[in-house]
């Protein structure tokens, strides 16, 4: 574990060397920024409106009860789809559909030693290969996740209309009623943090793949599988410190 440790912290030194040529770096990070963005909001869209209106649906079940007001379903959603649902599960959708195809991606430019000939050609392979991916996994998975946070509002809305087990005016009143500025906060710090640790910890299992194609899948899967988990124990770092 400390060997896998401080290797991942060397990758990080020197993905963050000072680069070659600033131009073609820049133009990496923008291919990376639509990738990582653009690529991935019509899953981002279509799983937070759904999971939006079944969060609504269920609190409002849950909250059956005369001496209960309805509005409170609507603060109750906003504050779960702020501080867990659209940051959390957004993460790990992504940690799939990125995550995997950064370790592949880099397993597979490992496994037919065209890593190799970058450094022969006196690049810095993971400045070129990794800060890219991990600049673009900072900055547009928060993007995606503020997007996630309105549909996901958006959706509740949308469950609200079409159930009539709380009525929409009642919703919009819970959206509005003791709001914390806390809970943004804790959104923004969490899928920063997710962001970093998709990217990197998918860069590093595939920049170190050894053997062929069947290595070149396992490392895909290891990156899915430990940025999941580093993402759940991220989660609940973050909660603890501020909340």
């Amino acid at each position: 574990m400390f060997y896998s440790l401080g290797r991942y912290i060397l990758l990080l030194k020197l993905s963050f060397k000072r680069p070659e040529k600033f131009s073609v770096y820049w133009n990496e990070v923008m291919r990376e920024m639509v990738s990582v963005g653009i690529g991935s909001l019509g899953i981002i869209c279509i799983i937070s409106v759904f999971i939006g209106a079944v969060a609504t649906i269920q609190v409002a079940f849950q909250l059956d009860s005369p001496l209960v007001p309805l509005s409170i379903a609507g603060r109750i959603s906003r504050d779960s789809t702020i501080l867990e649902f659209s940051p959390t599960i957004s993460a790990l959708v992504l940690a799939g559909r990125v995550g995997s195809a950064i370790a592949s991606q880099i397993g597979t430019m490992r496994v037919t030693e065209q890593i190799d000939a970058l450094e022969i050609m006196g690049v810095n392979a993971p400045g070129f290969l990794i800060a890219p991916k991990i600049i673009s996994g900072i900055s547009m998975i928060p993007l995606l996740t503020v997007i996630s946070v309105a549909l996901g509002l958006g959706g509740g809305y949308l469950a609200c209309v079409i159930t009539r087990d709380i009525t929409p005016a009642d919703y919009i009143q819970g959206l509005q009623d003791g709001f914390n500025p806390i809970i943004v906060t804790v959104c923004a710090v969490k899928s920063i943090v997710f962001g970093f640790i998709i990217t990197s910890v998918c860069a590093y299992n595939g920049f170190y793949t050894e053997g062929g194609a069947l290595e070149v899948g396992q490392s895909a899967t290891r990156g899915v599988v430990y940025s999941c988990i580093m993402i759940l124990f991220a989660d609940l770092m973050i909660s603890s410190m501020l909340l």
